[in-house]
């Protein structure tokens, strides 16, 4: 990467992180803690409220997007980060379950991934794509890891509501992060002619992403519906389940650093990306028989290898989209992608609740094993994109000059 790359790359890292830390932060204990507010003792109002923050970033991905294309992308990133910020502090005053999901549905009001995601691609080549948002997965991976071994500590020492109250002020210093240490727009990105969202939704190959992420994320939520209480149903004390979680996550990254790079490479990325999303399948066949009797053991290894293959995608799936994907809609093509993947969030928060209450965790974790594998047969026919000139390719002539 050249110097400009290897600053744009850090420093929206750094914004995903940081934001994503917050939210992170309260996903492993909110299944638990939740049920301490007045309405809390329903599943199925506890995972919607788990994930309507997706339904409104749903909602609100493709509009951000799009302003982003037309205004830039450093305001639409400030804007919606006061808006998530503000989102928390409402969920960290929350008297009732009622108010929890209207700061969580504000939260998701402050959709910037969309742009963020297209800041990043605006600023870095093809060939070094793959690893710039790579760079962004593994950064929220690690703060995935983070939050497992702080959220339990931190939410016996503040609540929920204090874990909340952490949230909005790491958005804040996102805020400083873009204004003062992300580098400036491509000033090519603001002469090209405004593309429009009709292509983007009739490109086959970005349409197959979209489904993917969607499945991805519905799943990974829906996952973490059940999993604790598997934790808790097989003797682990829920102070202990980082023990679990992460080894699984910090082992997953250095299975990914050895698979995906060198053969993307190769020229095996179409046969990496597959195969990530065939693990998650048989994870999903793996937990629900692990659900009839619970035990520490299987359940580890079963999450170490299903994030092996979640930041194989991670990092694959919006690399590819942002690489299909016309310049001048770059914003309108990964705001569906970023609407599919918080759809995704939702669909697994509010019906892996309604699942688990239901039909139990088994009913849940065969409802994934058939989503994952229809997912993927659509992806099948994928081919992996070629590079191509762009107007990225512009910048690494001047980045070092830039850079300074």
């Amino acid at each position: 990467m050249t110097p400009l790359e290897r600053r744009a790359s850090g420093s929206l890292a750094m914004i995903f992180a940081a934001r994503m830390l917050g939210l992170f932060l309260v996903l492993p204990v909110f299944a638990l803690e939740a049920a301490r507010y007045p309405g809390g003792n329903d599943p199925a109002w506890v995972g919607l409220a788990m994930g309507i923050y997706g339904l409104t970033q749903g909602v609100l991905q493709i509009p951000f997007g799009l302003a982003s294309d037309r205004f830039g992308r450093k305001r639409v990133i400030v804007l919606g980060l006061l808006v998530f910020a503000a989102g928390s502090f409402l969920a960290a005053a929350a008297p009732t379950l009622g108010w929890l999901i209207a700061g969580r549905a504000l939260q998701g009001a402050g959709a910037v991934s969309a742009a963020v995601t297209a800041l990043l691609a605006d600023q870095t080549r093809d060939e070094v794509r793959t690893k710039a948002m790579a760079l962004v997965g593994a950064s929220i991976g690690l703060m995935f890891a983070l939050s497992l071994v702080a959220a339990p500590l931190l939410a016996g020492a503040i609540g929920l509501s204090g874990l909340f109250g952490v949230t909005g002020a790491l958005a804040l210093g996102c805020i400083a992060v873009v204004l003062w240490w992300t580098p400036p727009e491509p000033g090519q990105h603001k002469n090209l002619p405004r593309g429009k969202l009709a292509d983007v939704l009739r490109d086959g190959g970005l349409l197959r992403l979209d489904v993917g992420v969607f499945v991805l994320h519905a799943v990974q939520v829906a996952m973490w519906v059940a999993i604790p209480a598997l934790l808790v149903q097989a003797g682990l004390a829920k102070q202990q389940h980082w023990h679990v979680y992460l080894p699984a996550v910090l082992g997953s990254f250095v299975v990914m650093s050895m698979t995906l790079f060198p053969l993307e490479r190769r020229g095996y990325l179409r046969a990496v990306f597959l195969g990530s999303v065939a693990l998650i399948a048989l994870v999903q066949v793996g937990l629900l028989w692990a659900a009839r009797q619970p035990a520490v053991a299987p359940l580890a290894l079963l999450l170490f290898v299903f994030f092996c293959a979640f930041n194989v995608l991670e990092a694959s799936q919006p690399s590819m989209a942002s690489r299909l994907a016309p310049p001048q809609a770059r914003g309108a093509a990964l705001g569906v992608y970023n609407t599919l993947q918080s759809l995704g969030f939702f669909a697994g928060g509010a019906v892996g609740g309604w699942l688990v209450k239901n039909v139990g965790s088994q009913g849940l974790f065969a409802a994934c094993a058939g989503l994952t594998l229809f997912w993927l047969l659509a992806a099948w026919p994928m081919q992996a994109p070629a590079p191509r000139q762009s107007v990225e390719q512009v910048l690494a002539d001047d980045a070092d000059a830039q850079a300074t």
